[in-house]
């Protein structure tokens, strides 16, 4: 299966909820109605830096998402592309709809004049760890968070 991917626009949102909240649970998590209004508000926001993508099946069924975040770094001149969030209908996973949106977003970065993309998933996620591992290279670095 291809998948093609576009970004969402406004009318796609009854189609990525169900996807946004199926990643919610996988990892554990429950965001907000209010935080996902605002996310999904910033996505179509052109002063925002921040896009969503989507890819669909052939029927034209949304089967994954992808949330990525422009921002700047001390370390390089050009903008970096942070992939936040991806996600993968269970039936869709091991059929090149990942490895589908991140070429797409890296094809954004670059359109974005990006000089580095890059995302963490948790250790856990064998699955989505093997087409990491292929595509791309482990930076080596280990996540710390401070609860604010």
């Amino acid at each position: 299966m291809t998948a093609t991917v576009r970004p969402l626009e406004p009318s796609d949102r009854t189609a990525w909820q169900p996807l946004w909240e199926a990643y919610q649970r996988f990892y554990e998590v429950v965001i907000p109605a209010e935080t996902t209004d605002l996310t999904w508000n910033r996505f179509h926001d052109s002063n925002e830096p921040m896009h969503v993508l989507g890819a669909f099946d052939e029927d034209g069924r949304l089967v994954g998402i992808v949330h990525a975040i422009f921002h700047r770094s001390c370390w390089l001149p050009q903008w970096t592309c942070y992939l936040q969030d991806l996600y993968v209908e269970t039936s869709q996973r091991g059929l090149g709809t990942g490895a589908a949106l991140i070429d797409a977003v890296a094809d954004l970065a670059r359109a974005n004049g990006a000089g580095r993309l890059y995302w963490m998933t948790h250790e856990t996620n064998a699955t989505a760890r093997r087409l990491y591992d292929r595509i791309a290279e482990r930076s080596g670095f280990i996540q710390y968070r401070k609860a604010l």
